[in-house]
């Protein structure tokens, strides 16, 4: 587990994982069911990584679409691997939705689209909805094994 993992709630966000990677629900939801996808390694550079953590990305990756179609159909997922405050390998997961998406009580509006992702647009999900969410996609990612 390195600093970047615990800075995004693992292990109490962890949804899914590989050899080589991480799925964190991701704290703030700037889209609905925001994840981070992260490498479980030091590495701070994607060139940095072994050549396995690239082929088992492709599970991690395959996984994630699948659980996602799952809760919600998606219009697009977007990767974003920014690192400009959190030093390891990680990419923010944003699905991105055309329409809005209400969820126990919450609307989700993806601000951005169908351009650049909004990241200061989140959503405010309560502990109760957070759990809710944490508990669908467990079960999504379950199913999508």
């Amino acid at each position: 587990m390195n600093a970047t993992m615990r800075k995004f709630g693992f292990p109490a966000t962890l949804l899914h994982e590989t050899e080589h990677w991480c799925v964190l629900l991701r704290p703030q939801q700037v889209t609905f069911c925001a994840l981070v996808l992260a490498a479980k390694s030091e590495a701070s550079a994607l060139h940095l990584l072994a050549g396995a953590a690239f082929t088992d990305m492709a599970c991690a990756s395959s996984a994630i679409a699948s659980a996602l179609h799952r809760v919600r159909r998606h219009d697009k997922i977007n990767y974003l691997a920014l690192m400009m405050v959190d030093p390891h390998v990680h990419f923010h997961v944003l699905p991105r939705y055309a329409s809005d998406i209400e969820y126990n009580g919450v609307v989700f509006r993806d601000a951005g689209w169908p351009g650049v992702p909004d990241l200061k647009s989140v959503a405010f999900v309560d502990e109760t909805t957070r759990s809710q969410l944490m508990a669908d996609m467990l079960d999504a990612f379950k199913m999508a094994r």
